[in-house]
């Protein structure tokens, strides 16, 4: 079974996949990480320069993804395990042309939590320039959630309110897939 994770940055889609994959009555689960789905060279993707004329990948541009590789490595980890959970914002993108049992999630959460969430991650842990950050999500990436992110909702199996903790909304996926009727919980 393919599980996709598709949500805003830091609705808390890896969260929620870890705790899938922890919590899945079947073995083994594989999970893949759409950030490590990036294209790194300048050569693929969408490169633009930010505020401080920092050339940098966007990473809330669909195009930016290197779909072909993840399609790969996901029909591979379906070859072999019972479960393959892809998390990111454009997990649903995932069409990895083998035949299987596929559900699409939505983990959704308010803009500010979201950019709590990434201030606390980026700024606080990893050191990145907050007014970089700031400037970036008001030029860019505000917009490119609309325009990118937020249609998949409507195409999802189930919408998860991200704000509840990850036991739940885990329990509440692992229920909808064993009663074959999607929820909408958001």
């Amino acid at each position: 079974m393919l599980l996709t994770l598709t949500g805003g940055a830091g609705a808390g889609k890896t969260t929620l996949a870890n705790e899938l994959a922890a919590t899945a009555s079947v073995a083994p689960v594989r999970v893949l990480h759409g950030d490590d789905y990036y294209f790194a060279t300048q050569n693929r993707g969408v490169w633009a320069r930010d505020d401080t004329e920092v050339l940098r990948l966007d990473v809330g541009d669909p195009r930016s993804m290197d779909v072909e590789r993840l399609n790969h490595d996901t029909a591979a980890a379906l070859a072999v395990s019972a479960v393959v959970i892809v998390d990111g914002l454009f997990a649903r993108h995932v069409r990895p042309q083998v035949p299987c049992a596929r559900f699409d999630v939505f983990v959704d959460l308010p803009a500010d939590l979201r950019l709590a969430r990434k201030i606390q991650r980026k700024c606080v842990r990893d050191n990145f320039p907050l007014e970089v950050l700031l400037r970036n999500y008001l030029n860019h990436r505000r917009d490119a959630h609309e325009r990118h992110i937020e249609p998949l909702r409507h195409d999802s199996d189930i919408v998860l309110d991200g704000a509840l903790d990850p036991d739940i909304l885990a329990r509440q996926v692992w229920s909808a897939i064993a009663n074959e009727k999607p929820i909408h919980n958001s």
